[in-house]
């Protein structure tokens, strides 16, 4: 039987953004904080942290936010960035501000450029960051595409070849589907995430890519009412999507 961790309520709380422990303290006193029905006095208390537990404890009158391992999807507009290091606005704007605080942060699975609208993952779990990212585990990734310019007709043979090879790469792309939508529209997938990987593609058999939106990753593909900026929770089933291997 895997034994369920147990963590103080003042430490747990201020690891998710909700302030310092003091602040937490203070909320507490206020009766802003309630535990199966009953308000909680003392913070310093130690609690078991089972997967229900945001279920069962609401603070300032609103559920609990996910434990550690919390996995976000975000569709994230064209004009925000995924690295704090650059200069512009962020994709954590978007979501609740003390959701910068939380310890682990949250973090981008992979990266979207600026100009790239679409899926995003983000997450806390290292240990699965690790493991959609990695090249040994070949995640599928489809996006929209919008181009400057008409289809010539050999590019889908050319991407599915495993022959491309991009200028400044010291070995050419894996496979890549190719599905045209319309002369200036397709749907690309790949498994890889090399830099602006399908801006360079189009860009190698003479097109340019003027749109690129993020449809799925694996089978988590992004739903129709979740609009631009908006972002949901995943849970384990959903994750087990993005997982899956193209059945074609």
């Amino acid at each position: 039987m895997t034994k369920v961790p147990t963590t103080r309520i003042d430490r747990l709380l201020s690891s998710l953004g909700y302030g310092s422990r003091r602040q937490i303290a203070q909320l507490a006193h206020a009766q802003q904080i309630w535990l199966d029905g009953g308000r909680v006095k003392n913070v310093s208390k130690r609690i078991s942290m089972p997967p229900d537990l945001a279920e069962r404890m609401t603070i300032n009158g609103a559920a609990l936010d996910p434990l550690p391992g919390m996995v976000v999807m975000l569709n994230k507009p064209v004009g925000y960035i995924c690295s704090r290091k650059d200069s512009g606005p962020l994709v954590h704007d978007l979501l609740p501000n003390r959701w910068r605080l939380r310890k682990p942060m949250l973090s981008p699975v992979g990266r979207l450029d600026k100009e790239t609208s679409g899926l995003l993952l983000l997450t806390d779990d290292g240990n699965l960051l690790h493991q959609i990212t990695s090249p040994n585990h070949a995640v599928r990734k489809t996006y929209r595409v919008t181009l400057a310019r008409p289809l010539e007709g050999q590019e889908a043979d050319v991407f599915a070849s495993g022959e491309l090879q991009l200028t400044g790469e010291k070995r050419p792309l894996n496979p890549a589907k190719l599905d045209i939508l319309t002369p200036t529209e397709a749907r690309l997938s790949i498994t890889e995430g090399r830099y602006h990987q399908v801006r360079r593609m189009f860009a190698a058999v003479g097109n340019h890519v003027e749109a690129l939106h993020r449809e799925a990753q694996g089978d988590l593909t992004l739903p129709d009412n979740l609009h631009a900026g908006a972002w949901c929770l995943l849970n384990a089933d959903d994750i087990a999507k993005v997982f899956a291997k193209s059945s074609s």
